[in-house]
């Protein structure tokens, strides 16, 4: 609960009684690799949090899956769309790895907002890091080319990104593992 601590001092003033609050409503649980947790057409219900592991956010097509997000150890995610309108999702959230997680459901982060001033701004803060997430994958597809892409993810997260099946790296940056694997080449040359 430590790093949920930390977050919260971050983000406002420490509050223990919102703290416990928020502490005591959590969820924890473990997902087997390559788990769908939510469902295409499913409502999502929950804010997620990764202790360890990691998640990706998929579209399932006829031919081939297209990944278009990922959420690593130590972040939260959500399919934020589907959590604040409360309709059917149309992706899927799906584990790489063995996983797990700390997660809240929608109607206890709702009550946290009616009981407590504070929990507002936490959940703002965690709507505008979503949001700003975002809005840098959308530029990043506009600026940079496919090699910038990959070579920001693996600066990123360059542990997790080599152990990553290629076809899951290769979709999230918008080319054919072939591609990638001729990218991965010339940075490597």
């Amino acid at each position: 609960m430590e790093i949920f601590k930390e977050y919260f001092k971050d983000v406002v003033e420490f509050d223990t009684e919102l703290f416990d609050a928020f502490t005591e409503k959590l969820i924890h649980k473990t997902y087997p690799k390559k788990t769908t947790i939510l469902n295409v057409g499913e409502i999502e219900n929950h804010i997620w949090f990764i202790q360890s592991g990691e998640v990706r956010f998929v579209v399932p097509t006829s031919e081939e899956e297209m990944t278009f997000g990922f959420a690593f150890s130590h972040e939260f995610f959500s399919a934020y769309d589907s959590f604040i309108t409360q309709t059917p999702c149309a992706y899927q959230l799906r584990t790489i790895s063995e996983t797990t997680v700390y997660k809240i459901s929608h109607s206890d982060i709702e009550n946290l907002y009616t009981q407590f001033q504070n929990a507002a701004k936490i959940g703002r803060q965690m709507a505008e890091a979503s949001f700003i997430r975002k809005k840098k994958r959308e530029m990043a597809f506009l600026f940079q080319s496919a090699e910038e892409r990959y070579l920001e993810l693996f600066t990123s997260k360059p542990t997790i990104i080599k152990n990553m099946p290629l076809k899951y790296v290769a979709s999230y940056i918008g080319v054919t593992p072939q591609a990638l694997s001729r990218i991965r080449a010339r940075i490597v040359a």
